[in-house]
């Protein structure tokens, strides 16, 4: 256990220090947590404007570049199987999405993105490209340079439904 050091304001140990850690914290939380709620917002906006839920929009976005097992992708959305196929049901009926036997695996099963689930999710990326302009043109090129750089090891790789309860402990 660390002991206060009243002559030094910055030692690990002082209150002072360990309320101004928190408060960052805190500010780098609700910052993440305020953009996070402005995106979903958009998101869930231009989905409905396309009869998609935000996870039918989330679902689109992985699969414009992987192919992945109906498995992982449950896993990487937080779903349970059945979930996942009553989601990829209706997409399919849409012709959004397909599913096929994996080619290392023939018991997998994996989806993938029709021609024209990939060009609606390429309209999709334009137009939310262009309705969050405003708030990304607040920043200079160099920001949004950064930006991307710090936000990396944030997101990749995913937050597991696993690990959620690993960060209270």
């Amino acid at each position: 256990m660390t002991s206060e050091d009243p002559d030094n304001p910055g030692h690990p140990g002082n209150s002072e220090n360990a309320d101004a850690s928190d408060t960052y914290e805190d500010a780098l939380v609700d910052g993440l947590v305020r953009s996070a709620f402005q995106v979903m917002g958009v998101l869930t906006r231009i989905g409905a404007e396309h009869d998609l839920s935000l996870t039918q929009l989330r679902v689109l976005g992985i699969l414009r570049d992987r192919r992945p097992r109906m498995t992982e992708l449950a896993g990487y959305l937080g779903l349970d199987k059945s979930t996942m196929s009553g989601l990829i049901d209706r997409a399919e009926r849409r012709g959004l999405l397909a599913r096929g036997k994996n080619p290392q695996d023939r018991r997998g099963i994996d989806v993938f993105i029709t021609p024209e689930g990939f060009e609606l999710t390429q309209r999709l990326n334009e137009e939310i490209r262009r309705t969050l302009a405003p708030v990304t043109g607040r920043l200079d090129p160099e920001q949004r340079r950064r930006l991307v750089e710090m936000l990396e090891p944030v997101l990749t790789p995913p937050l597991a439904l696993t690990q959620r309860g690993a960060a209270h402990t």
